[in-house]
């Protein structure tokens, strides 16, 4: 009998230890929470702050750049987390008709960019309609690089809302002498007060620096004009970047990014990334139109070379 009683008092402790005690430590295991051959769960979609719409059709002259600085617009948002970009090359998602198919239209979109559209692009009344509204009336963003000067002559409004149209390259691509006439604006601040870059610059037509702020100009006394037929303005004032307001919304024009290697500059990059926060309202500068510096004065006829 005390044996009997030995043995159920054994067996009793050994119950309540194996109870009390994890059982990993009981058979000397130490378990991981996690087993390291499952691969981790997928992290959450990064919500950034805005989304932009970048489109890059082209009906006209085709810019092997196109795809670069679609591209680089697109890693800048990534990049920062300030943005996410919708990348097109063509027209539909500009209009405010519900497309259906997860498609998204312009009520998505906080800002537009046109990376060197060219031609007539492929936009119907409605849409030409829903995107001066974009702009004008719900306060939306407009980014034009290089050739979205070279798109679009048929429609007047748009030459008003970016500011003009080209009117031919005089110097095609060359080591363009550049003029910083507002430093403090956020798009050029990191520029010298003079620079130069090796790009192509439009020449504007039906363009007047009291309709724009002017941001980057060609320096006049630094230009060859001897025998090129392709300088059309008489007062020589060529304009390489400026912003303007189009109702409620902010707009910004630049003629750089006509190369790849354009994409490539960091300072080019830097530009168009200021540029579009600033017509996103992320941060705020200038859209007063100004004079000429007195400090670059166009030659005289006497002074050409």
């Amino acid at each position: 009998m005390r044996k009997t009683r030995i043995a159920l008092f054994l067996f009793v402790s050994l119950l309540i230890l194996f109870l009390l005690i994890p059982q990993g430590l009981v058979l000397g295991q130490n378990q991981p929470a996690v087993d390291p051959s499952m691969p981790p769960p997928p992290h959450e979609k990064q919500i950034h702050l805005k989304r932009i719409l970048v489109i890059g059709q082209t009906k006209g002259f085709e810019h092997d750049s196109v795809s670069s600085g679609m591209v680089a617009i697109y890693n800048m948002g990534h990049d920062s987390g300030l943005w996410d970009a919708t990348l097109r090359t063509d027209t539909e998602l500009i209009t405010k008709k519900d497309l259906g198919r997860n498609a998204k239209n312009l009520d998505y979109f906080d800002a537009l960019v046109f990376v060197s559209t060219t031609g007539e692009l492929d936009l119907d009344d409605t849409q030409k309609k829903d995107m001066m509204t974009f702009i004008n009336d719900d306060g939306k963003g407009f980014v034009g690089v290089h050739a979205a000067l070279d798109t679009n002559y048929k429609w007047p409004e748009y030459g008003e809302m970016i500011g003009g149209w080209f009117d031919q390259h005089p110097w095609f691509t060359f080591n363009a002498p550049i003029v910083n006439e507002d430093p403090t604006f956020p798009a050029v601040r990191h520029f010298p007060a003079a620079f130069v870059k090796y790009d192509e610059i439009y020449q504007p037509k039906d363009w007047s620096r009291d309709k724009v702020h002017v941001l980057l100009s060609l320096d006049p006394t630094k230009l060859n004009y001897a025998n090129n037929p392709r300088v059309h303005r008489t007062d020589q004032d060529f304009a390489v970047a400026w912003d303007k307001m189009y109702g409620k919304g902010r707009v910004f024009y630049s003629t750089l990014g006509h190369t790849e290697d354009a994409w490539s500059d960091p300072d080019i990059r830097k530009m168009y990334f200021e540029a579009i926060k600033w017509v996103l309202g992320m941060t705020e500068g200038s859209t007063a139109s100004h004079p000429r510096p007195q400090s670059v004065r166009p030659q005289s006829a006497t002074d050409q070379h």
